[in-house]
């Protein structure tokens, strides 16, 4: 496993900006967070998306869009509609959350179809697909359901919240989540990661990826422990 250094953990940072009530002060200023540290991406909302791509232009740090967020509960139609218009408005990457009421029916061919709906848009402008489970609603079966389907699409990312659930991240499932996709689909892991610590624990499980708002307090912890 690669050594972790203040730099690769910028990297797999999807700074959040995703909280409701943020005004466009505050969105400047994650950006500019963001871009000091030079993150992976800014995690943002639908109409923050051109506002972003045009503050963080001539920067490395993408622009991820949610869809379909939170709770999952927009059409087929509605989710590939806001992909699509989220990506001709600069989003470089999208994360779109599951149908997850379906899911706990047992309708597991509607998620399917819909991902792959999702997926066909994604992959035709060329941008990673991020799959939000919402795990805290989800059995440990659900998971593992999910993260096969996940798995026969090919999607790039599977993911484990929102950040708007009562739990977010676990150890536990992201073992699930990695046990069930293939090593080249990447895993996201988000809600409650507030730590260095929290963010080692889920790389050495096979975690890529953070979805944080503590970005600068998690790099400033690195810095300290010399990584």
């Amino acid at each position: 496993m690669e050594k972790l250094t203040v730099e690769k953990i910028a990297k797999m940072i999807d700074h959040s900006l995703l909280q409701p009530q943020m005004t466009r002060d505050e969105i400047d200023e994650g950006c500019e967070i963001a871009a000091k540290y030079n993150t992976a991406s800014v995690c943002v909302r639908g109409y923050d998306v051109s506002y972003c791509a045009e503050k963080l232009k001539g920067t490395d740090v993408k622009v991820c869009v949610v869809t379909g967020f939170p709770h999952g509960n927009s059409t087929t139609a509605s989710k590939v509609f806001e992909s699509e218009d989220a990506i001709a408005n600069g989003a470089d990457e999208v994360d779109v959350v599951i149908p997850i009421g379906l899911v706990r029916s047992g309708m597991y061919d509607y998620m399917k179809d819909e991902l792959a709906a999702v997926h066909n848009v994604c992959s035709k402008k060329g941008v990673p697909l991020k799959v939000i489970f919402e795990n805290a609603f989800l059995t440990k079966e659900e998971i593992a359901a999910c993260s096969k389907i996940c798995d026969e699409l090919n999607v790039e990312f599977v993911k484990t919240s929102t950040g708007y659930a009562p739990t977010g991240a676990l150890a536990e499932d992201l073992s699930i989540m990695r046990e069930n996709v293939k090593d080249s689909i990447e895993i996201k892991a988000a809600g409650g990661i507030r730590t260095l610590d929290q963010l080692i624990e889920f790389y050495e499980i096979g975690v890529t990826r953070f979805g944080t708002r503590s970005t600068a307090e998690i790099i400033a912890e690195a810095v300290e422990r010399g990584l």
